[in-house]
């Protein structure tokens, strides 16, 4: 009798699980975007999905499992739970060879098993890929948003039915509030430790003089937003878009920037009046970057000063 059992994935684990990532996703662009080209669907070919880099960060940072059949790790799923009771599956993916057997449908009923407390899962597909629409409905799941792009489908949990036949969803007495219209409300001096606020419209809200410390903000819009005086200590900023954003007067000591890029359209960066002595850029593309108006004492390339390396270049031009 074939099995299927998930088991928390490890860091060794990354370079296995990147290529059944790539060769899962890649077929996925070849079978649903043939006629894309140029165009990329961030839902068929997540981002970094074929970089050991960011399968290792979302191993240390999500909760991330690979998916064994018959004892070979075939597949993997990683998801985002936050707080007590929703969840986010970012992404599951079988091997194509395996794939047609029922594994896809198991480890979506042993995910549910082993995170009793939620009581929705939510995710995203690409609008292309209908046979992913039909095993998500088939699996409960509800469209509850689409575009020309991409589906959006949700999964309540422990829900039951009035005597009409309205589905209502279970809530936890005292501490649930739903459907709420909140809107221009002013709240203050209010203790809201491990507070959950899931699927809100809080566009063009303010907090200010606050406490937020360990705050988990994950999913989220968060487009032309502000942070001005804020702590930022020991924070975690990673998977983000931060493309024509703005980041100045910002202290950035000991901050480690790594597995980055420009994305798509490959807008370059530009960095004026910045204090980077003594850091180091390594294993970096550097291709084009232009250096203007800088203090580069010191500053060396492969063990070389630069100043010896211009002065070399100022004497051959003299010849």
């Amino acid at each position: 009798m074939s099995t299927v059992k998930i088991e928390q994935a490890y860091i060794g684990d990354a370079s296995v699980l990147t290529a059944v990532q790539k060769k899962v996703f890649d077929a996925e662009r070849e079978k649903w975007s043939q006629n894309q080209a140029g165009i990329v669907d961030y839902n068929i070919q997540p981002p970094g999905y074929d970089s050991i880099e960011m399968n290792t960060y979302m191993i240390r940072e999500l909760d991330y499992y690979k998916v064994f059949y018959n004892g070979t790790i075939v597949g993997g799923l990683i998801v985002t739970v936050v707080g007590k009771r929703h969840g986010r599956i970012d992404r599951i993916f079988i091997d194509p060879y395996y794939q047609g057997r029922g594994i896809g449908s198991q480890v979506m009923k042993i995910m549910e098993g082993n995170f009793p407390h939620v009581v929705s899962w939510e995710l995203e597909t690409s609008g292309l890929q209908l046979s992913n629409h039909t095993f998500y409905e088939n699996l409960g799941f509800t469209k509850i948003f689409e575009t020309h792009d991409e589906y959006c489908y949700e999964k309540r949990m422990n829900v039951e039915t009035d005597p009409q036949g309205i589905q209502r969803y279970v809530t936890f007495a005292g501490d649930s509030m739903k459907d709420v219209d909140l809107a221009d409300i002013h709240v203050e001096h209010c203790n809201m430790e491990r507070g959950e606020f899931y699927r809100i419209n809080a566009s063009n809200s303010t907090f200010s003089n606050s406490n937020l410390k360990g705050v988990q903000i994950s999913n989220c819009n968060l487009a032309e937003t502000r942070f001005q005086n804020i702590n930022f200590q020991r924070a975690l900023l990673a998977d983000l878009n931060l493309s024509q954003s703005e980041i100045v007067h910002v202290n950035l000591g000991g901050l480690h920037v790594h597995d980055t890029n420009l994305g798509d359209v490959g807008e370059p960066m530009r960095f004026e009046r910045c204090e980077f002595k003594e850091s180091k850029f390594q294993n970096c593309n550097l291709k084009n970057v232009s250096i203007s108006d800088c203090d580069i004492s010191g500053m060396l390339i492969d063990g070389i000063l630069v100043k010896d390396l211009l002065d070399a270049y100022a004497q051959s031009k003299k010849k």
